[in-house]
């Protein structure tokens, strides 16, 4: 649902924020339970270079690491394949201890100096919104890799339902944090995790006009601040991004053509029951729309299967897009999307009405906008 390790691009950049010539060693001293595989993947920026090292892990998840570098640095720990990863910040002379488990890496502790620690205690203090919060992702994660719809549906969406709560929560603590420690990097550590990803641009232009100081003037608040100017383009209440894409005939659809009409975009996959179910909702309000002054247009985002192979867009009424380039796609930049499935509803004249609606909301939304 969520797009794999996107945030932590992010995070990557932070090492520009300050600049010292001597090089001195880092020591990462670490117990990671929950392993599945005995090491752990590092990268980090070294001289513009995204560099990889191999950490040995011993059975009972300890492991130690030792680098040189001369500036802040982010140190990603990839763990379990992937699966999950911790972000560790260093600078020159520093010993760091890492402690957590691999399959809550949000509640992952970092210390040993002042980001570490901050963000330690944000953590510490929101422990049980993070928990609840990891468990829900481990287990959308898992019923994601079933290749069949089943009988969990409903429990599924109550849990997507329960998810959004949780983020909405979280927001609000980091928000409350970043107010109260406006000067601190890990505000700017924070304004990443829990506003970047948001459907909420005023929060995050909100979040950002906290910072003060060194915080607010570092490259990595500009970043996040062009950031937010992006997507207030892709905003409700903002005119539709122009695009111009090719159905599976190759003909070429533009964002003129639905200027008089709703507009309902949709961004899935071909793989994965969400996505599935997310057409089969939207069949049904298709059904329900004046087909006059109503469009759907739905873009499958894959990396790897080109053209649509689903049997799914056989099937589908209304024009389908099999978009080349994946998460890559100008359409998918332009409309901020961050994963999927997304619905995007436009109305008549080309502005953005609902950003993520539901897609068994769909017609009664637009049956209620006709009716003002």
């Amino acid at each position: 649902m969520v797009r794999c390790c996107k945030i932590l691009v992010y995070f990557l950049v932070l090492y520009s924020v300050i600049s010292c010539k001597d090089e001195e060693g880092i020591f990462i001293r670490g117990e990671i339970s929950n392993l599945e595989i005995p090491y752990i993947l590092v990268t980090y920026f070294s001289a513009d270079t995204l560099a990889i090292d191999t950490i040995d892990v011993d059975v009972k998840g300890k492991f130690n690491y030792k680098n040189r570098i001369d500036t802040l640095t982010t140190f990603s720990l990839y763990l379990n394949n992937y699966e999950s990863a911790a972000v560790v910040f260093a600078d020159k002379g520093q010993t760091l201890k890492v402690k957590g488990d691999a399959l809550l890496p949000d509640l992952i502790e970092v210390n040993g100096n002042e980001i570490n620690n901050d963000l330690t205690f944000f953590k510490t203090e929101n422990r049980e919104l993070l928990t609840q919060r990891g468990q829900l992702l481990f287990n959308l994660s898992m019923e994601s890799h079933q290749d069949t719809v089943d009988n969990k549906s409903m429990t599924r969406h109550d849990e997507i339902a329960k998810l959004q709560l949780l983020n909405h929560e979280l927001i609000l603590q980091a928000e409350e944090f970043i107010r109260k420690n406006p000067a601190k990097f890990s505000s700017l550590i924070l304004i990443n995790n829990f506003f970047m990803n948001s459907d909420n641009p005023q929060a995050l232009e909100r979040a950002l006009g906290y910072l003060e100081g060194d915080a607010a003037g570092s490259q990595f608040a500009v970043r996040l601040k062009s950031y937010s100017e992006k997507i207030n383009h892709s905003a409700e209440g903002a005119q539709m991004p122009y695009f111009m894409l090719k159905d599976k005939e190759g003909k070429n659809i533009s964002s003129h053509e639905f200027n008089r009409k709703y507009l309902l975009l949709s961004f899935v996959s071909t793989a994965g029951v969400e996505s599935r179910e997310t057409i089969d909702l939207l069949k049904d309000a298709y059904r329900e729309v004046n087909k006059d002054s109503v469009e759907f247009l739905t873009i499958y985002i894959d990396s790897d299967i080109y053209p649509v192979e689903y049997v799914e867009s056989d099937s589908i009424p209304w024009k389908v897009v099999p978009e080349k380039k994946s998460w890559g796609s100008d359409i998918v930049d332009a409309y901020n999307v961050q994963y999927i499935p997304f619905n995007i509803l436009i109305a008549p004249g080309g502005n953005i009405k609902v950003r993520n609606i539901p897609a068994q909301g769909v017609a009664s939304v637009i049956g209620n906008s006709s009716e003002d």
